[in-house]
């Protein structure tokens, strides 16, 4: 897949007059969605390109301590202003996913609208919407893309400690806290980096993986013991949550974050899947360890995508009508998931 230079694309919007500029990112932005994208306009902001951040839903209050996170605009609840802020917009950048269906009805908007799309995006297997691009899905995170994209148009110098806490905080959680394979030693100097801008690395890990309500941990110890179904026969686990279960427990977006890796936690366990009736849509989350190919089965069977280990999916079936597709289809992996 051919890139642009990042050089070629802040030209290019530099030398549009009074260009209007658009961040958007995938529906219930996670730290790395949310951490480049805030990261990405703050540094924008210093170097005079003012732009909007417009989410297709809400994100989790764990990540509103971010710069410039009060002034992110929802789509669910503010459509027509999203809808006229994009349709003057002249460029749109499109971080941390690479398929339109992945930002829900606002989807259609950006596909339509006459802006220029720029991706800036690490995970695999582009739909190839936009008309620039900033792509690579051997890095770890989309916040180290867009450091690349920053330094490599030697423009580190306008990067500020706000903006090296969003991008740190993105690159922290997407390597599992620098632990998975996709964390290379050229993160690790990445994220040097950023912590030469003075950041507060500790309180950032506080904020986000130790700032939980109380209802948010009493939901996880319920959803471990009571509906994680472990699938020996496949090396799998399963959790399932209800629609009910989420308002009986007054989950927040952002709660179910991070359930679906317990699982791989077991001894032997080589597919981990959490599925949760959102009312609209069923969503999926699929992890794996090893050579089996989380993302190949998210495509393959439930219109999702993602990275080989870590993927997401749908279904507009029921909970249990899913459930019970997905546990027909684990039946022709019964083999590699036995290797």
């Amino acid at each position: 897949m051919a890139n642009n230079s990042a050089t070629e694309i802040l030209s290019i919007i530099k030398n549009t007059p009074s260009a209007k500029v658009v961040i958007t990112t995938h529906h219930k932005p996670d730290a790395d969605a949310m951490g480049s994208s805030l990261g990405l306009q703050l540094f924008l902001n210093n170097i005079g390109i003012s732009s909007t951040v417009i989410t297709p839903t809400d994100f989790a209050t764990f990540l509103h301590w971010m710069k410039g996170s009060n002034d992110v605009l929802v789509f669910e609840g503010n459509e027509d202003k999203a809808k006229k802020i994009t349709a003057e917009a002249d460029f749109v950048f499109c971080l941390d996913f690479n398929h339109l269906n992945r930002i829900n009805e606002y989807g259609e908007i950006i596909g339509n609208c006459k802006a220029i799309k720029i991706l800036i995006d690490h995970h695999q297997y582009p739909q190839g919407f936009e008309q620039l691009t900033y792509w690579d899905d051997k890095a770890s995170s989309t916040c180290e893309l867009v450091y690349r994209f920053i330094k490599e148009s030697d423009n580190t110098n306008h990067l500020d400690k706000d903006a090296a806490a969003c991008l740190y905080t993105g690159i922290m959680t997407d390597t599992g806290s620098f632990r998975h394979s996709n964390c290379s030693s050229n993160t690790h100097r990445i994220a040097a980096n950023l912590m030469d801008f003075g950041i507060d690395h500790v309180s950032i890990h506080d904020q986000v993986f130790d700032s939980f309500t109380e209802e948010r941990v009493r939901f996880i110890g319920y959803a471990i013991s009571q509906k994680m179904e472990v699938l020996r026969e496949y090396n799998t686990v399963l959790i399932t949550i209800t629609s009910d279960e989420l308002k009986t427990f007054k989950t927040q977006t952002g709660d179910t974050e991070g359930l679906v890796n317990y699982g791989l936690g077991i001894e032997g366990i080589k597919f981990a899947v959490l599925i949760i009736d959102r009312s609209k849509m069923v969503k999926m989350s699929f992890r794996s360890k090893g050579k089996f190919a989380a993302n190949a089965f998210a495509i393959k069977y439930f219109n999702g995508g993602g990275h080989f280990n870590a993927a997401g999916g749908s279904s507009p079936k029921t909970l249990e009508e899913t459930v019970l597709q997905f546990k027909d289809f684990l039946k022709e992996y019964k083999q590699e998931l036995n290797a």
